[in-house]
């Protein structure tokens, strides 16, 4: 067991661990079965990543180029078929199934397009019920999830259910959700999805920002140059491979898509 996994079973969830991701040969194969046929598809076929530090970075890509695939499984949502996945220290491709519930609750935070959150619960319970299934005290957790809400500016809107939430409120509950156990990783899987082109903006500005202020590694997955334009290195994945990255320094949306589209239409 390494020092990070044991730090994740048995230590505080408020332990920090270096923001770092490290893909190595990463593959994944689907078997589907229809009409008593089997087919195999190959989301991933050999993906090498290595992020490291504190910042904003994107991973771009078509449809079916495999991104969404590669973010399950450095969130430990799935398991890859082969190669290795390390994230802030700790193997994920190798952790049994406590360990992984472990990991998802406290060592990464997960923002998700359609928010998901629970419609009976207040905005201040959904910020706190992670914690709360980890057992933590209640006391404890109103403040930790207030005091995020207040960060996040929807404090005056703590004791809203969600369908009294705008999509932009929403989306800054599951933030302050996600950041809860002051994750070393955030993945955020299309965040602005559903959200108008303002709120998307103010979002994308956001989480620009809590990279910076939670010194945290966020990992963003999009299909849109605007967004990818707020992040400081672009990572595009084709056809189940990693088929190059670039930083974003002085590019504006529409460079950004060229470059993005002349390294997906590379030959690997």
């Amino acid at each position: 067991m390494t020092d990070a996994l044991r730090a994740l079973m048995e230590g505080s969830p408020l332990q920090r661990a270096t923001p770092s991701i490290s893909c190595r040969g990463v593959v994944k194969h689907y078997e589907l079965r229809s009409a008593g046929n089997t087919r195999y598809v190959e989301a991933l076929r050999g993906v090498d990543l290595e992020i490291n530090g504190a910042g904003m970075h994107c991973i771009m890509g078509a449809s079916g180029s495999g991104k969404s695939s590669l973010l399950h499984l450095i969130a430990g949502l799935d398991r890859p078929t082969a190669g290795t996945i390390t994230v802030a220290g700790a193997r994920v491709d190798s952790m049994n199934e406590r360990a992984l519930t472990l990991y998802r609750r406290r060592a990464v935070g997960i923002i998700f397009q359609n928010f998901n959150l629970l419609p009976a619960m207040t905005a201040l319970d959904n910020v706190m019920l992670p914690a709360q299934l980890d057992g933590r005290p209640r006391r404890e957790c109103e403040t930790r999830a207030s005091e995020l809400l207040e960060q996040l500016g929807v404090l005056e809107r703590a004791h809203h259910r969600p369908d009294a939430l705008s999509g932009g409120e929403q989306q800054r509950v599951a933030i302050a959700r996600a950041l809860y156990f002051k994750p070393a990783v955030i993945l955020a899987d299309e965040p602005t999805g559903n959200l108008d082109s303002a709120a998307s903006q103010r979002l994308f500005a956001l989480l620009a920002s809590i990279a910076r202020t939670h010194e945290t590694l966020l990992i963003m997955i999009t299909h849109e140059p605007a967004a990818a334009a707020h992040c400081e290195r672009v990572t595009v994945l084709r056809d189940g491979l990693v088929a190059g990255s670039f930083t974003t320094e002085n590019l504006d949306a529409g460079t950004l898509a060229l470059r993005a589209q002349e390294l997906a239409r590379q030959e690997q």
